[in-house]
């Protein structure tokens, strides 16, 4: 990141720990998926505010889940997807926000002002929210891009060139779906069918790691499971990249910021959490990750690009595709863990 905000590799900073991540008037410590958070946007709190950010990186759900549950870490704000968030809270590893200082939540869309997994918004305020689909470099691959078989069953031009995010959630629903079953199903004959072909899969991926908009836009990388706004990025570099929503279904979901419970820096927290409740913070900040935010006028602030892009607007043909994530049970969390513990060996 630029300006005075520093990233953090999540090995070091567990190591550093709560020493290196005081607490100290005037600081904040945010804990965030990477390449998410826009550097002017950090740098207009800083100058508004004095509080200087320091920015650290995770990439994926559970790595955020098992680090801020180990204790001693330092951070005081974590982002995570509405399908975690009532783990956190239901641990007690986040707070409620203050209410004396979050006074903007009616900046919030309608729609999203009183979510099932956060209801009232007592927690949380939304980040981004976006959908998880295939991405495809067109000049390896013209053939059908709005299916999962392009990463579970790949064609042979893409074959060693696929890329699967490291994100256990997305990927288990985009297997299930294409197998017919519902998102956290304990369907056992659909489960052993996703494992299988999981697996399968497998060998013909070239690796399974989250920041490669680069390797896309550079054409590293084939195709692969990707997220909308990651993919338009590649996209904007170069035009040959294109994302498929897959017509056997896909996750919509919800990232929403936070105060963890034992944070250090606590007002500090609360007044970025308002901060971005603000239209133009929340708008210049889509721009830079390329996700919609769920704050009123938001858009406004918006590049024109951002209105029209096919990675931002469902195709109406494909909209009953999309299924909202869901907490799944942890009888059917255990399993999927298993599954996906065996996929990453």
């Amino acid at each position: 990141m630029q300006h005075k905000t520093t990233t953090l590799p999540i090995a070091v900073a567990a190591l550093l720990g709560s020493t290196a991540l005081a607490s100290a008037e005037g600081e904040l410590n945010i804990y965030n998926w990477g390449n998410y958070t826009s550097p002017d946007v950090i740098e207009r709190f800083e100058e508004e505010t004095g509080i200087e950010v320091t920015l650290t990186d995770y990439d994926s759900n559970d790595t955020a889940l098992a680090q801020i549950r180990q204790g001693g870490h330092g951070y005081d704000i974590v982002v995570p997807s509405n399908s975690y968030l009532p783990i956190w809270i239901d641990e007690g590893l986040v707070q409620p926000l203050d209410t004396d200082i979050v006074t903007d939540l009616d900046n919030i869309e309608e729609e999203w002002r009183d979510p099932e997994f956060d209801p009232g918004r007592e927690y949380s305020i939304p980040w981004a929210w976006g959908t998880t689909g295939v991405i495809v470099n067109t000049s390896d691959y013209d053939g059908e891009v709005n299916t999962s078989a392009i990463f579970l069953d790949p064609p042979e031009e893409l074959q060693g060139r696929v890329n699967v995010i490291p994100e256990m959630s997305d990927v288990m629903h985009l297997a299930v779906r294409y197998h017919g079953g519902e998102p956290c199903t304990g369907d056992t004959d659909i489960l052993r069918e996703v494992r299988d072909t999981l697996t399968d899969a497998r060998e013909h991926w070239i690796a399974m790691d989250y920041g490669t908009v680069d390797g896309y836009a550079e054409g590293d990388i084939g195709a692969g499971v990707y997220w909308n706004g990651a993919s338009m990025r590649a996209r904007l570099q170069n035009e040959d990249i294109a994302y498929g929503y897959p017509q056997e279904g896909f996750p919509i979901w919800m990232d929403n910021a936070m105060v963890l419970s034992d944070a250090q820096n606590v007002d500090e927290a609360m007044e970025f959490i308002n901060f971005m409740l603000q239209p133009e913070n929340a708008g210049e900040n889509s721009n830079f990750h390329r996700y919609a935010s769920g704050i009123v006028g938001a858009e406004e602030y918006m590049d024109p690009e951002m209105v029209e892009a096919p990675e931002i607007s469902i195709p109406d043909e494909l909209a009953d595709a999309g299924r909202f994530s869901i907490t799944c049970p942890s009888e059917v969390n255990d399993i999927y863990t298993q599954v996906w513990t065996e996929l990453m060996q």
